[in-house]
């Protein structure tokens, strides 16, 4: 526990250090995203398969190239279609990559890759900072209610098959926690002068929340489906990379469309 709390700690200083200023939050999103594709790659080997890493690394850094010089739609739609074209031709010219190899990139490319692109893009956005301190309240608090309140009512299983330790008193939890972050969120970002209507905060708080906890499930398939309890340990305590980012994946590209369709 002192590890995973010490790790936490570390974590929150790195990328607190990071957001001040669009370029480094590009860079970390960037080297976060890379980090995920590398777990990501060396866990699919484990169902003797061999994914084209450096295809992943290519879209990525092509996107954080994009989204520096603030690309438009077109400009993202062709990295990525170009990448695409580049994981199916890795199965063509590389024996060990072959058709199978090929298809666990184009999976990689799509999950974790697009998603941590988004980000990229959001991060760089006009409500990038409403947008991820709504989105990282909710996660967190969403995490902590979900593992307490289903450890005190925990009685029915949410996802067996998927994770078996989950419940569904544990993700209402989850998802009523986001109430009060997203009151929390809010309070912030209305002292800060950028106001948001408090309704509005608490229903995408409420939506971002339950998406985390769906994107942990998503990622929970991932692992059971190569049979591993965490992508990797580079986070003492927490796992890989891509087992913290997972929830977030999910939640903040929800918040963003979120706030763009109610108009902020």
């Amino acid at each position: 526990m002192k590890d995973r709390f010490r790790s936490a700690a570390i974590l929150i200083l790195i990328t607190a250090a990071c957001m001040p200023f669009a370029p480094t939050r590009i860079l970390y999103f960037l080297g976060t995203g890379g980090i995920c594709a590398y777990e990501y790659s060396k866990n699919v080997e484990k169902l003797n398969a061999r994914c084209t890493l450096w295809v992943m690394f290519v879209y990525l850094a092509a996107h954080a190239v994009l989204t520096f010089l603030d690309a438009g739609l077109f400009a993202y739609s062709v990295c990525f279609v170009f990448c695409l074209y580049l994981a199916l031709f890795s199965g063509v010219i590389h024996r060990q990559v072959s058709g199978i190899g090929a298809l666990y990139t184009l999976a990689g490319l799509t999950y974790p890759c697009v998603l941590f692109g988004i980000i990229m893009t959001i991060s760089v956005s006009r409500i990038w900072w409403q947008t991820i301190l709504t989105a990282v309240f909710a996660t967190i608090g969403c995490d902590t209610a979900a593992l307490f309140g289903g450890m005190r009512f925990g009685r029915h299983k949410l996802a067996p098959a998927v994770s078996p330790k989950k419940t569904v008193e544990g993700a209402v939890c989850g998802a009523l926690s986001s109430l009060l972050t997203g009151a929390l969120a809010w309070l912030i970002i209305t002292r800060a002068g950028d106001p948001i209507p408090l309704p509005l905060c608490l229903a995408t708080a409420f939506v971002g929340s339950c998406m985390g906890q769906i994107g942990d499930l998503a990622e929970s398939l991932l692992k059971r489906m190569i049979g591993v309890k965490d992508f990797s340990n580079l986070i003492p305590g927490h796992g890989g990379m891509f087992d913290r980012a997972d929830s977030l994946l999910f939640s903040i590209p929800t918040v963003y469309f979120c706030f763009l369709v109610a108009g902020i």
